[in-house]
């Protein structure tokens, strides 16, 4: 039975409910089509320690039920095991530098309700991870997009957007940035660029927001440091979560800052703690190294599925296409050459049977016509050799 919203009922909604627009892809309907699809950046199903899981719960059931299933606090071994992860990145947290939520997505829509006015200016990346993006236009902020590059963001461009600001007396409330293995483009941000990000910061007084989910996902090249270890300023906002190295359903995230900003944080998650059972259930799994040998399992699948990809890619497309080799997370970025568009190609790719993220859903402002995202995480081998030639069919088309 279909039926029709009364407009009297849509008159009662808030102006801001009124005005939302929808998701601009619903990560939901994914297994759900018959296209092999490259587009959303889930965690691979066969990696999931399920059988670990399992037992972690079964074990806190029978050892802390009564606490586990009732009203009350995250548990604090969870807390201490990010403290004592912290710790082994330099970074010297104490209990009041964190918070755990539900998934980085949590944290980074609480931000702007903590820091946004309408109108206040955040600086973001363009492209960038659009469900953070959107958390904080719809807070009413000022979007200022600065372009990356192959070093991530383009920090001369950077330098300019502040000191226009500085001259006209705006003082951002923050710079967003995803300096290890970015999302969508696989970037890394050198060392010297960290260093050099972290100074602007401090020349003009602002916040950074590291938001790092896949920096334990590393399978080529040498480590870096977060930006969180490299500053003895309390200017950097780290988000983290265990989604990718753990699992998504969780929905097991966590913040670091500045006290003041972590109590400010908690202030805004009205809904209270991230659950006693699930916080025990991820301190259990985590506990006595296990998820340090996970992630190492995790680093060595991902890294042949995107070598996989990388082989088709080369095979498939045609010379001009730019392909970023990533080292690590979960994704390729291909920018195309002058002239194809990559909505056309997206057509035609999808009447092969194979679909991707154009480079449009990850600006803030519409660019992105010359790019596409692909996500080698989630599929199996089969499906990305079959639907990078899908895709390498279309561009040859064109």
């Amino acid at each position: 039975m279909t039926t029709v919203l009364s407009p009297h009922i849509h008159e009662l909604f808030a102006k801001r409910a009124q005005q939302v627009l929808p998701p601009i892809y619903n990560a939901a309907r994914q297994g759900h089509s018959s296209l092999i699809s490259f587009t959303f950046g889930f965690a691979d199903p066969a990696l999931f320690p399920r059988e670990d899981i399992a037992a972690a719960s079964a074990a806190v059931l029978a050892t802390d039920a009564d606490a586990a299933l009732n009203y009350g606090m995250d548990f604090v071994e969870l807390r201490d095991q990010i403290i004592a992860k912290l710790h082994s990145q330099g970074v010297f947290a104490h209990e009041d530098n964190v918070l755990i939520s539900y998934g980085s997505s949590q944290l980074l829509a609480l931000l702007p309700r903590v820091f946004v006015e309408p109108g206040d200016v955040v600086v973001i990346e363009g492209p960038s991870f659009m469900g953070a993006v959107r958390s904080f236009a719809d807070a009413g902020a000022r979007l200022i997009m600065v372009p990356t590059d192959d070093f991530g963001m383009n920090l001369d461009a950077l330098e300019t957007v502040l000191d226009e600001l500085h001259t006209q007396q705006i003082r951002p409330k923050f710079i967003y940035t995803i300096p290890t293995f970015h999302n969508p483009t696989g970037t890394t941000m050198p060392l010297v660029q960290r260093k050099r990000l972290l100074a602007l910061s401090a020349t003009y007084d602002t916040l950074i927001v590291e938001d790092d989910p896949y920096g334990d996902l590393r399978f080529a090249g040498e480590a870096l440091p977060t930006l969180t270890s490299l500053d003895h300023d309390d200017r950097v906002i780290y988000i983290s979560s265990f989604s990718k190295i753990l699992a998504p359903g969780l929905r097991m995230g966590w913040a670091y800052a500045h006290p003041a900003i972590i109590e400010r944080l908690g202030m805004f998650k009205v809904e209270g703690s991230s659950g006693p059972f699930l916080t025990r259930v991820v301190a259990n799994y985590c506990a006595d190294g296990r998820l340090a040998q996970h992630i190492q399992k995790l680093t060595t699948h991902y890294h042949n599925k995107c070598q996989l990809m990388l082989d088709a890619i080369g095979r498939e497309f045609p010379t001009e296409v730019r392909v970023i080799r990533p080292d690590g997370g979960f994704y390729v970025w291909c920018e195309l050459p002058q002239g194809v568009d990559v909505a056309n190609l997206l057509m035609r790719a999808e009447q092969r049977g194979s679909t991707f993220l154009p480079g449009t859903r990850c600006f803030a402002n519409g660019q992105g016509n010359d790019a596409f995202r692909l996500a080698f995480s989630f599929l199996p081998s089969e499906q990305i050799v079959e639907g990078i030639a899908h895709i390498g069919a279309a561009l040859r088309e064109m």
